[in-house]
Parts: C-alpha cells; structure tokens; sequence
C-alpha cells in the first residue's frame, strides 16, 4: 500500500489540446479517492496516467515517495479494473483470477492460496469452475475484481467499472467495493462520471471539468459547500437551484421578491463588497419547505406548481420564482397536483451565494 502525489502534472495531446491541466493532488495511504466529472473533464486521462498508460506532459508523478514517470506499467505495481470485464472467455473464473500471478511465475501453491482467498472475499467460491459466459453480470465484474485483488497491489484503480451494470447490480456492487477497501485498505482511485457512485463510495471526492479540479473535499463538504456553481450543479440530485438577483441591504432581490437574508451571511457578504451588486443564489431543492396553504414570511413566496414528479416517499415539484425556475423536494404526503398554489419558504441559512460572473463561491460555509 502507498500515497500517491501530483505535482502539477498536465496532459497535453497533439494539436495542442490539453486534457488536463496543473493537477496538483496528494493521496494518502489506504484513501479511496474518487474523481468525478462529465465526459470529457480529463479524470479517466488522470487515471490512465497513474497506471502508465499516458505519458505525462508536465510534472512529476510519486508512488510511494518514488518518481514514476517514466516506470513502464508493469513495473508499477498497480491494478486496473475497467468498464468491461475483459475475461478470457476460454478461462474458467479460476484461470482468469490467476492468469496475472502464473505471468509473475510465482508457485502453485502461493497462486491457489491468493485465487481462493479472493473467491472467498467475493463471494465466488462455488463458481471457480465456470466460464465467463455462465456468469450474471455482477458476477463477471467480481470476477474482474477478484483477478485485481490477488495481485496485491500498491493501489487499485477502477476506471468506471460499474457503468454497464443495470441499476439494481450497479447498487450491490457499489456495496461490494466499498466493503472490500474497508476489508484490504488498499489505496484506490475511482473514476466515474455518476455523482451517486462518487458520494456513495468515496472517503474524498476530486470534481473536475474541462481538466482542471474544480473542488476537492469530503463528499459531506462538497454537497454542504460547493466551490462554484459547476459542483452545486453537478453534485446533488436534482441539482442546486440557481438564482439571479440583486444584493441591497441585507436582502436578495429576484423580480419584484424580497428574500431577507440571515444576519451573519448579510454582513459578510457586505463585507465582502456584494452590497448593491447582482449575485447567484443557490439553494438545494431540499432546502425548500412547501405548505399547502399560504404561509408568508421574508423567506417564503406563494407560487403555482407546474409539474409534480413523484419518486416514492418524496416528490420533487417544479415552480417559477420571480420568473425563474425553481425546484423543491418535497414529502410526498400531501398529494401534490399540478397548477395549485402553495406556499415555498427558503431556508436562507443554508443558501450559497456565487459571483455572477466567475461563478465561484464568495459566501463562507456558514455564514
């Protein structure tokens, strides 16, 4: 087991497109990190660079406290689960897990000591003798876990290895993985692009976009405090509600609405020079009470709701606000419907505020 550390490492492809860029991240021994982001935010380049299979551009590269730049990927001695399984078809799920270690020629017996010991971890002792082609899909991907695993590496790297399961699967795995890092504390690194996955699984959460990391934190920090708009957007289902409005004396202004603002947060944003300046409100969908009748207060408009989406025990349901659109999370026991009135109150105190033009967070966590 290692740490790994990016110092300011880039990835620049030719004609000049760079994938990633000024990367600086330390990695502590026995973390499981997940980066996320959208397609083409450069986390599966940062992955790929770990394991050897992208040169980096600029910067340096340590496992271990040792320089890996230029080690050759079997050298490295990490392991990589991928999207797809890549079994040998021909193998049972015994040759396959230990495929790797008869390459390393390590004795028989040491190899069947480590094959069942995984089996055992993942639940596939009775199936050592199948063909990938006899397996759930579930099974074949513990089956790609598994021929990681014995090799016992520094570090595993999981390059979305859950996205060509259905939604039940992609669940049991989730549960899966994260028992066996509590069980070997194996530094990890995980990319995905399903924020549900990212919260789920990861003790730290790296948010990236067009290259670049965007926040790094806790998944709690990250949900609570996002660094700009693109985390509030990105992190959350449904996402965090955005608001233009105006700053004046302690209240927020959207249209023809007052929103008075909590006292600390007022003054720190007056502190700041945000008086009298227009600025993003945000706000988790959460974060948004409704009542059936009208309760009115600083915090709270009456507006018709204009689409209704149950999801079980909650309900999400869509609204303007001052022109604006608007979404609340809702319990679902009160047998919302499309184009009635009700009554929306914000809690202030756990809104966000952004610069309206760079997007970045200018209200500090809690105020």
């Amino acid at each position: 087991m290692a740490d790994i550390r990016f110092e300011h490492v880039s990835k620049v492809y030719h004609g000049g497109i760079e994938a990633v860029r000024d990367f600086s991240l330390h990695i502590s021994d026995q973390e499981f990190l997940v980066i996320v982001g959208p397609s083409g935010s450069g986390k599966s380049t940062v992955l790929r660079m770990v394991a050897g299979l992208e040169e980096i551009t600029k910067g340096n590269l340590y496992l271990d406290g040792k320089l890996i730049n230029n080690i050759p990927p079997k050298d490295r001695d990490l392991a990589m689960v991928f999207q797809h399984y890549a079994l040998y078809p021909h193998m049972t799920v015994y040759g396959n897990m230990a495929f790797s270690l008869k390459l390393q020629k390590l004795p028989k017996s040491e190899i069947d000591q480590r094959v069942r010991w995984a089996a055992d971890v993942l639940g596939l002792k009775e199936k050592l003798d199948r063909k990938p082609r006899e397996l759930s899909g579930g099974e074949r991907q513990r089956v790609a876990l598994g021929r990681a695993i014995v090799r016992q590496p520094q570090a595993f790297l999981f390059d979305e290895p859950l996205s060509n399961l259905d939604a039940m699967l992609r669940v049991q795995m989730r549960n899966e993985i994260k028992k066996l890092h509590q069980q070997l504390k194996t530094t990890s690194i995980y990319v995905t692009h399903d924020q549900v996955e990212a919260m789920t699984l990861g003790t730290r959460l790296v948010v990236m976009k067009e290259g670049e990391i965007q926040q790094v934190g806790t998944p709690q920090e990250v949900y609570e405090n996002p660094a700009n708009q693109f985390v509030g957007e990105f992190i959350g289902s449904p996402a965090m509600n955005f608001f233009v409005g105006r700053l004046e004396n302690g209240f927020f202004q959207i249209g023809d609405l007052f929103f008075k603002l909590p006292e600390q947060k007022a003054s720190f944003l007056k502190a700041r020079g945000y008086d009298l300046q227009t600025v993003l409100l945000g706000i988790r969908p959460e974060h948004i009470i409704a009542f059936s009748e009208g309760v009115t207060d600083s915090a709270t408009v009456v507006a018709k709701i204009q689409l209704v989406e149950f999801m079980g025990a909650e309900t999400i349901l869509s609204f303007l606000v001052g022109g604006q659109p608007c979404l609340a999370k809702v319990p679902s026991d009160k047998g919302w419907k499309a184009g009635e009135q009700a009554a929306f109150r914000f809690q202030l105190e756990k809104s966000c505020f952004f610069d309206a033009k760079t997007k970045w967070r200018i209200d500090k966590a809690g105020s």
